[in-house]
């Protein structure tokens, strides 16, 4: 149901909230109308995210409290975000019928439980909720999406003018160095003193300079990850490989092979099919990359706007 469907009631008057000393100091966050947020319930919104933060910076403990102080502050900002839209939904009139709730719930109850109630029934025991903050929190679930698609989400025309004078005045971020085309061959050593792959990489250099192909070589001879393509890297730039395998094959000639690179994983040698010097990706390339830059800063100015005006027609406080 899309919320211009919504059947239209009388507006709410809007009155300041009568939130109570005890509950201001009881973890409050912040209030929006009369609803006050805990801080209770913004360490659980944010329980998923401090999971994954957690995993990611567990050898970080000083950047981990950065994130986490953030992903508290970007919780609570989201949860106000909630409650202001939920009050805009009331004050301004509509309503969502409960026979439409009723029918939202069964079916997150058939996507979610296969339809039955009573694995629905425990798991909201172990999470510690009803099923009536179930189903309230279905329907504010839905008012706050069809809301935000209704305000944020909705068609937004990037025009080709747009998408040029973004990319005109963006180049640095299109723009790629040198690049080459190259394949390799690898030969692994032992160890450090481990001479016999120079030995077999002098070799192969030998049959290739006879007429032998670089890439049959590479199939046949490396034990590096692109030995199935033929030792193929595609195009890359100057700061993709190892600085000693980069060095060498930016002093190639297109067609040329290396000299045998003798380091201390193994030996190289490299090939460069072709090079191209440096430049920005043409506008065609990077347009749709451009189109969605731009739509994500549009969504976001809407957003800001949308929140903005609903927090001068609401009370709200943070504590």
């Amino acid at each position: 149901m899309k919320i211009s469907q919504f059947i239209p009631v009388l507006a709410l008057a809007v009155g300041l909230p009568a939130i109570s000393r005890a509950e201001v100091t009881d973890g409050v966050q912040a209030v929006v109308n009369d609803h006050a947020i805990t801080f209770a319930e913004v360490e659980e919104y944010t329980r998923p995210a401090v999971d994954a933060l957690r995993r990611q910076y567990a050898l970080q403990p000083e950047l981990f409290d950065q994130k986490l102080k953030q992903a508290l502050k970007d919780s609570l900002e989201q949860l106000v975000e909630r409650q202001l839209i939920l009050h805009s939904f009331e004050s301004e009139g509509y309503r969502l019928p409960e026979s439409v709730v009723d029918q939202m719930v069964q079916e997150k109850i058939r996507e979610r439980f296969y339809g039955d109630r009573v694995t629905l029934m425990k798991t909201l025991q172990a999470q510690g909720i009803t099923f009536d903050e179930f189903r309230k929190q279905i329907r504010e679930q839905y008012i706050e999406t069809a809301l935000r698609n209704q305000n944020v989400q909705r068609e937004i025309i990037i025009s080709p003018y747009k998408v040029e004078s973004y990319y005109n005045g963006h180049l640095d971020q299109f723009k790629l160095e040198d690049q080459a085309r190259l394949r390799t061959i690898f030969f692994a050593k032992a160890s450090p003193e481990d001479t016999n792959p120079v030995a077999l990489a002098r070799e192969v250099r030998a049959k290739i300079k006879a007429g032998a192909a670089f890439a049959e070589m590479a199939a046949l001879y490396s034990q590096g990850s692109q030995q199935k393509q033929g030792g193929d890297w595609g195009w890359v730039e100057r700061s993709v490989p190892r600085k000693e395998i980069a060095d060498a094959a930016f002093a190639l000639a297109p067609g040329e092979v290396s000299d045998v690179l003798d380091l201390s994983d193994g030996c190289y040698l490299v090939m460069v099919e072709d090079k191209r010097p440096a430049h920005a990706k043409p506008l065609t390339e990077v347009r749709g990359e451009i189109e969605k830059t731009l739509r994500i800063q549009e969504q976001a100015r809407l957003q800001k706007q949308w929140m903005d005006s609903l927090k001068r027609k609401t009370f709200v406080r943070y504590f």
